[in-house]
């Protein structure tokens, strides 16, 4: 038995060590890009404080109603019987005695390392009103809160690991906040308004128009937050003189860029989070505006336990989006950032229920689970730029112009030769000269791969081959039917131009161009093509059916139900121009609703004949 008892033991501890392996190689596989395996669980770390009693207020000679078990656990008289307490185990605990210090190095300062490696961390500060938060985050001069702190030690590692001689340069910026009333307002510039909250295709949530201010020291970062710290909306109630009135957020963006190949670029985010306090308007006395932020507060942190609930529930939906405050905490909560929870609370017994409430949501918030991963890609430089000369870059028609006249008289002998190859094609991207040099040299680089390689290369999109095969086949047919309308001599092509208040109308197998004083664009179409395309009108009219007259220039679904009530009414059309009862536009509208549809009836038949 004792032979069989180590032979089991000794299977276990094998299965352990090849899981620990496992598990480390997939760590090491998910900081590559493109990993497929979903990043390693984090869950959300919580810490309560209790703050010490107010001098001067009442009961402060009372028996606190919470008490310290050890670091990690605490007690709290349990209402409905009062010989029982309730146990609550956390993270961290921290008594009345406790400094700022030690819950800054104890919780938040072993999360600011993860920045550095290009992935995000939040802090957040929740409790019922007066319980402390915004000392905990601010703190003062004297005794300095979580985010001097984290700003202070961040700045020091960002100067230290973008050193000169080390591989990545680092730069810092700052955006602050607030969430009144559900209103985005960006404290840094007051005057910018309401701002909205989007989500880009990865799914990162960012702020359009929202204020970043670089900072590379911590003068810099007082010089900004000190000013927006005195924009945030503050106000009096019976419990505390300078209550906060809207939720306050603090974005520090740490950006990486590698000086030596393959020029990786990270981007990590550390949000500092001042929650408002929920109140109990009984107590707290509040009416008319104070009434109506309370409401505002009392809402978001509803959604906000709603969120949490469902995240801990699994529930296919997670109602983000009834809330800013939950749609800006999206990454925070259930997302991919290493998130810290500080509760905190008063031991006073008149906060005896919302020290319970604050408990409870900070239990059932240490049960969420984030995925942080890193926010890792390549420079935009790191893809060198293909050399172009001045007339591959500018295109046909700019290179004419950039040559000089003598170039121009020498010229080839046979201009109007058809092109050699497919890859000398006029291509729509040469045409693009106002773009950034660079970008359209690599897209023109790769206009001509793709047109080198025509439908023989490898497959270089996501397209699916029979799908590309098919396109590519029906643009050779469309280029093909453009160049023998070209080359036939009794083609009607026209060309139309607009210099000042001039109008040339240029016919292929016309010498000299017609020139008319108007100022407008002009298009002068076939008598057959208009008398066919005047027919076919008329036939949609009394034919078609209200969707089928939507599918008519100018024709909407309301003009499309007039026109079928009207020849329900009187009667087939006899003339096109009878639509002017039912429509009431002028001649000239009439005219311009003929040409824009003829010409769509006419390139369809051309289509369907070819």
């Amino acid at each position: 038995m004792a032979a069989g008892g180590s032979t089991q033991q000794r299977r276990r501890e094998m299965a352990a060590a090849s899981a620990a392996a496992i598990s480390g190689a997939g760590r090491c596989r998910l900081s590559k890009i493109g990993a497929t395996r979903r990043p390693p669980p984090a869950r959300v770390r919580v810490a309560v404080r209790l703050r010490p009693f107010v001098d001067g207020t009442a009961g402060a000679s009372d028996p606190p109603c919470v008490r310290g078990m050890d670091s990690c656990s605490l007690e709290i008289a349990n209402w409905r019987n009062h010989q029982e307490t309730l146990k609550y185990q956390f993270d961290a605990f921290y008594g009345e005695r406790s400094t700022q210090q030690d819950i800054y190095a104890g919780s938040v300062q072993p999360i600011l390392r993860h920045l550095l490696e290009g992935q995000n961390a939040s802090v957040l500060a929740y409790g019922p009103t007066g319980a402390g938060k915004t000392h905990t985050m601010l703190g003062s001069p004297e005794q300095p809160g979580v985010i001097p702190r984290a700003l202070m030690d961040l700045l020091q590692l960002t100067r230290e690991e973008g050193a000169e001689g080390r591989p990545w340069a680092l730069s810092v910026t700052m955006s602050y906040l607030e969430i009144y009333q559900e209103k985005v307002l960006d404290l840094l510039d007051p005057a910018s308004g309401d701002l909205v909250i989007r989500e880009d295709c990865r799914g990162n949530i960012l702020i359009p128009g929202l204020s970043q201010k670089p900072i590379s020291s911590f003068a810099d970062f007082e010089r900004h937050f000190l000013p927006a710290s005195r924009n945030r909306t503050v106000g009096a109630t019976r419990l505390n003189q300078r209550s906060s009135r809207s939720h306050a957020v603090l974005l520090v963006k740490v950006d990486q860029r590698e000086r030596l190949a393959p020029f990786r670029q990270r981007e990590g985010k550390l949000y500092l989070i001042d929650l408002a306090g929920s109140e109990d308007n009984r107590r707290t006395g509040n009416k008319g505006l104070r009434l109506k932020e309370s409401g505002a507060i009392n809402t978001s942190l509803f959604v906000l336990g709603k969120v949490v609930d469902a995240l801990n529930q699994g529930l296919p939906r997670v109602p983000y989006r009834d809330s800013k405050l939950t749609r800006l905490l999206q990454d925070s909560l259930g997302g991919s950032a290493h998130s810290i929870l500080i509760a905190n609370i008063a031991p006073e017994r008149r906060f005896y229920l919302d020290t319970v409430s604050a408990l409870n949501f900070a239990a059932r918030s240490k049960e969420v689970i984030n995925r942080p991963f890193t926010n890792e890609s390549l420079q935009p430089h790191a893809l060198g730029p293909v050399k172009l000369s001045q007339k591959e870059l500018l295109g046909p028609p700019e290179a004419k112009r950039a040559r000089g006249p003598e170039e121009e008289e020498i010229g080839s002998p046979e201009p109007m030769a058809a092109p050699a190859s497919a890859s000398q094609k006029l291509s729509p991207l040469q045409k693009l000269s106002s773009m950034d040099p660079a970008m359209l040299e690599r897209l023109l680089s790769l206009d001509r791969l793709l047109a080198s390689q025509g439908s023989q290369g490898a497959p270089l999109l996501s397209t699916p081959k029979r799908e590309r095969m098919v396109l590519m086949k029906t643009v050779e047919e469309k280029d093909l039917e453009i160049e023998e309308q070209a080359a036939s001599p009794n083609a009607e092509i026209h060309i139309l131009k607009n210099k000042g208040r001039k109008r040339k109308l240029e016919s292929l197998d016309a010498l000299e161009p017609e020139e008319k004083a108007e100022d407008c664009w002009e298009l002068q179409i076939s008598p057959e093509l208009l008398a066919h395309g005047r027919q076919k009108i008329l036939d949609l009219l009394n034919e078609g059916s209200a969707r089928d007259l939507r599918s008519l220039q100018r024709i909407g679904p309301k003009k499309a139900q007039l026109i079928v009530g009207w020849r329900e009414l009187h009667g087939p059309f006899s003339q096109v121009e009878d639509l002017e009862r039912v429509e009431g536009i002028t001649g000239k509208q009439m005219e311009s609703f003929l040409k824009a549809n003829i010409l769509g009836l006419a390139a369809g038949q051309r289509c369907g004949a070819s």
